[in-house]
């Protein structure tokens, strides 16, 4: 009897793939099913700490923010956008009575303008329509779009060690003219509209062109500061342009600046939203899709096509390989 192979449409783990053909290895008539695709399961939850009746939902906010889905464990498998996954997040708490809390946990250089003001508004309107504490603690890295997130919360509490601000925005646009040329290639490329084609990468702008581009940059940036007065309350505008050149501020130059509200640790976070919430005790939750590990407060809450987030190193995961100009609030060292 020959070994049966039932494809259906869930999709598996390298890991279970593994088990199941060992298992045709040392028995000589085996049955079994490989699920290779699927859509995404519903959202579960994990306890990650405390206990108590009362919970405190964490959210991740990892990686370049944006609305691109990302990859899963495997090549066929894919995840919903960080965009995607917040809103779904932030609905299934919203219908669960209790839930007292929220902490948003950063750790991202920004990402596309749009997808960290939606990220903004979906926070602002879950506080608004709960009425619970929500606190932003950042990692490793809040800068830029990441930043624009976490004032969203009504706290920021940032580690010792970490890196935020970045208040700014940068278009990238290649020109490869020039390569063209060396290599014999000519630009043909057809419009109607003399600006039709003013931002290919086949040629490079003219001096109006970059007027254009520049004052869409400003507004996105005159929007990005407005964020910021609105939710520093001990910020004024004025006070908010000085520091909104694009500059970084460790956390303790950045306390000074009243750009966070304290220096601390997650600890510290879940400690302040019991406080607030008026409760003594809670259970820490995550929500995450079936066979995804979770034990603790800091464990890994997603994959991510962007896997290096550090201070040298910004791997966009394709993000920017586009030969298009994307309008980005995203530090780039």
């Amino acid at each position: 009897m020959g070994t049966i192979f039932l494809v259906n449409e869930r999709k598996t783990y390298l890991a279970i793939t593994t088990i199941l053909f060992l298992l045709v290895l040392s028995a000589g008539c085996t049955c079994f099913s490989i699920p290779v695709m699927e859509r995404e399961r519903s959202l579960g939850e994990t306890v990650v700490s405390g206990e108590g009746k009362d919970k405190i939902l964490l959210i991740d906010i990892s990686g370049v923010i944006s609305s691109k889905e990302r990859g899963g464990m495997l090549p066929f498998q894919k995840e919903s956008s960080i965009v995607s996954r917040v809103h779904e997040e932030l609905k299934k708490a919203a219908r669960d009575k209790r839930i007292k809390g929220l902490i948003i946990r950063i750790n991202s250089p920004g990402g596309t303008a749009t997808a960290s003001d939606i990220i903004y508004r979906e926070i602002n309107k879950f506080k608004e329509e709960k009425g619970m504490p929500v606190i932003a603690c950042i990692m490793e890295l809040a800068a830029s779009g990441g930043y624009y997130v976490a004032v969203s919360a009504d706290t920021i509490i940032a580690h010792p060690t970490s890196v935020t601000g970045s208040i700014g925005v940068i278009a990238l646009k290649l020109n490869i003219n020039g390569l063209m040329e060396k290599i014999g290639i000519e630009n043909e490329t057809l419009t109607a509209g003399d600006k039709k084609d003013f931002l290919s990468p086949l040629r490079p702008m003219t001096k109006e062109e970059r007027e254009i581009i520049q004052n869409m940059l400003n507004d996105l940036h005159e929007r990005f500061m407005n964020i910021v007065a609105k939710g520093r309350r001990d910020l004024n505008m004025e006070q908010v342009r000085v520091l909104a050149d694009g500059r970084i501020f460790i956390a303790e130059k950045a306390f000074e600046e009243k750009l966070v509200d304290e220096i601390g640790y997650m600890d510290d976070a879940i400690e302040l939203v019991k406080k607030r919430a008026g409760i003594d005790e809670a259970k820490v939750i995550v929500y995450n899709r079936p066979y995804s590990y979770k034990n603790n407060i800091y464990s890994r809450m997603m994959s991510s096509d962007f896997k290096n987030i550090n201070m040298v190193n910004v791997d966009l995961g394709g993000l920017v390989n586009d030969m298009g100009l994307r309008f980005m609030y995203l530090w780039l060292p």
